[in-house]
């Protein structure tokens, strides 16, 4: 959304716990605003407890969500030049893992910590003798130090990255201490988004996605690579592990039925066949199940894994002159919602799976049939969610904000690696239609030549290298329409009509990347700062109303002037803004969703082929 840079609004109510010592003495009751999950995650012995990484399943593993041991703050050794872990308080407080310290759900509620440390202790089960121990981690911002029983393991510096660490060789019998540093100088330099210091949110540190331990084969599956091929009727894959003369084998599946095998040394693209393939769409979202084993040359299996994969195909193409984003061959008008991904007691970590699955699924009911993950990158269970539901998913690269001083070739470069890692880590989700790389122009340097890039990198997605170029920050030279990429992306928050938005032209579609932003006030249900939208309606009607007659205008666009996407801001209200379909603790429609859904559905019919 556009940023206001002149009106600074307060961001964050500060809650004061008294008496208390973090997150193990907290109550619903001193909550600014529960959301409907709220009491689920205080009363969790293991927050999150579900399997993080549904793209590449084990059986064994141990979640390490919950109590930890916390101390922060600027004066605390700096995580990335520890080379020894600091003393912690014999009765120090105790913080809720993985919501990040600034949430409420975390117990602590404390922002410009900086320097973040972590403790706690596990064993090791029994049964994992032998194998190599892999300690995970979703994602921690920004820069992680790793220290198991006193010994430095490693680094990871990326705040959006999921990264493991092999900390066999660091184990002892019994219990271990696992000690987590983490460096967060939010100072705009690093791929944050709105996470960050010229972000319209409060900006969140430290852990925020799910820890836990695996135990694997020495020789294991590090990673799969899968990209649908439906002109050919196959499935092309690459599985990657620490031995290329290991053999891998792959079988797909409909339900329980196997629909064809292959294998290839590992390291080595190979194809399976998917003969008249059940294609993945929003209106059916076929997934087919993907088993895998990893054999040395006497045939023994070294590791198995199982995963999952939809067949689909997204491109370009003109109907009747106009290029239109396509879907299976077809042109499908993207109608979606810009998705934050804030929550009032989570902050950047949805108290719930079921909370997580919620906005999703909110979409999908309202009839949209695409998300624009705002410049965020999401645990890897939202992306399998928007899989199995049914979401198209455009994909923000989150910006960075200080793209140009004295060390900016270290921090593009940064920004470029970190973008390259985003694509690897969710590229086999069918969902994913299209990478953002840059929003309206923050940050925005050499554009054209990362749009271009994306696109070499994973041919088989759209790129829509900046959207919303007609608006920028204010604080630095805008970049401008990068004159490449498959769509031409303006922004517009007024009155729907044929001047606000784009023309296609012989290489780009056209796509209106946000607007609507109207607002409605919903008493006892707003965050505590000043509240506000592009323009304030006055009654749930007349909101539901509003945006029919938006959608209307918008059908016009398409027919005669050539539009083929709308992204409307946007799912919830977050903080400040209250211009989403619910509120902020997602406890009230403000739209008929019924309304929304009709129209949204009938302007989508409407552009459909008739036979």
């Amino acid at each position: 959304m556009k940023k206001n840079l002149i009106a600074r609004f307060v961001l964050f109510a500060i809650i004061a716990f008294s008496g208390m010592r973090g997150a193990d003495a907290q109550a619903l009751s001193g909550f600014t605003l529960p959301t409907p999950w709220t009491e689920a995650a205080l009363e969790a012995e293991v927050p999150l407890p579900e399997y993080p990484r549904p793209q590449l399943v084990r059986p064994r593993w141990l979640n390490l969500n919950g109590m930890w041991s916390y101390m922060g703050g600027k004066e605390l050794p700096n995580p990335v030049q520890a080379t020894t872990v600091p003393a912690f308080p014999k009765n120090a407080e105790k913080i809720r893992v993985p919501f990040p310290p600034e949430a409420e759900l975390s117990g602590i509620v404390r922002k410009d910590e900086t320097n973040l440390w972590y403790k706690r202790s596990f064993t090791i089960p029994k049964d994992w003798k032998g194998d190599r121990v892999m300690l995970n981690f979703g994602a921690v911002d920004r820069i992680a130090t790793v220290f198991v029983n006193g010994k430095k393991v490693g680094t990871h510096t990326g705040g959006y990255d999921a990264f493991s660490m092999d900390i066999t060789d660091y184990l002892k019998s019994g219990e271990n201490e696992l000690i987590v540093g983490a460096y967060d100088p939010n100072d705009g330099k690093a791929a944050c988004g709105k996470n960050g210091p010229r972000g319209d949110y409060v900006y969140t540190s430290g852990i925020w996605q799910t820890v836990w331990l695996e135990p694997v084969a020495k020789k294991h599956i590090a990673g799969i690579q899968l990209t649908p091929d439906v002109t050919n009727s196959r499935l092309r894959i690459e599985v990657s592990s620490s031995n290329p003369d290991l053999r891998v084998v792959a079988t797909a599946l409909d339900g329980t039925k196997e629909v064809s095998s292959g294998q290839a040394n590992s390291d080595t693209p190979f194809y399976l066949s998917v003969p008249a393939a059940h294609l993945w769409s929003p209106d059916d979202p076929f997934l087919y199940g993907l088993r895998l084993e990893l054999k040395d040359k006497k045939g023994k299996i070294l590791d198995k894994a199982t995963s999952y994969f939809g067949m689909r195909e997204v491109g370009l193409k003109k109907i009747d002159g106009v290029l239109r984003p396509t879907l299976n061959g077809e042109f499908l008008f993207h109608i979606g919602l810009l998705d934050q991904g804030y929550w009032p007691d989570g902050a950047f970590t949805a108290p719930t799976d079921e909370a997580l699955r919620y906005d999703i699924e909110l979409a999908r009911r309202a009839g949209f049939n695409v998300i624009r993950k705002h410049i965020k990158v999401e645990p890897q269970r939202w992306y399998h969610h928007c899989d199995s539901i049914g979401l198209m998913v455009w994909q923000d690269m989150p910006n960075l904000w200080e793209p140009d001083g004295e060390d900016s070739v270290a921090v593009r470069t940064q920004f470029r690696d970190e973008l390259k890692t985003m694509i690897d880590q969710h590229r086999n989700s069918p969902s994913i239609v299209m990478w953002v790389p840059f929003n309206e122009n923050w940050g925005a340097f050499d554009a054209t030549e990362i749009t271009d890039w994306v696109k070499a990198y994973d041919p088989s997605r759209m790129v829509n290298g900046l959207s919303g170029y007609n608006y920028a920050p204010g604080y630095r030279k805008a970049y401008g329409d990068p004159g490449n990429g498959d769509f031409v992306d303006l922004h517009h928050y007024g009155r729907i009509e044929p001047k606000a938005v784009p023309r296609p032209d012989d290489r780009r579609a056209a796509s209106l990347g946000e607007f609507g932003g109207k607002g409605l006030f919903v008493r006892n249900h707003m965050w505590p700062v000043r509240n506000d939208a592009y323009e304030m309606m006055i009654s749930r009607d007349q909101l539901s109303d509003t945006y029919v007659m938006m959608l209307n205008e918008i059908e016009q666009l398409i027919r005669y002037f050539g539009l083929s996407t709308a992204i409307y801001t946007q799912t919830t209200d977050v903080e400040h803004e209250i211009n989403g379909l619910v509120t902020y603790d997602r406890k009230v429609e403000k739209m008929d969703i019924d309304k929304v859904r009709d129209i949204n559905r009938a302007v989508i019919d409407s552009t459909r082929k008739k036979e």
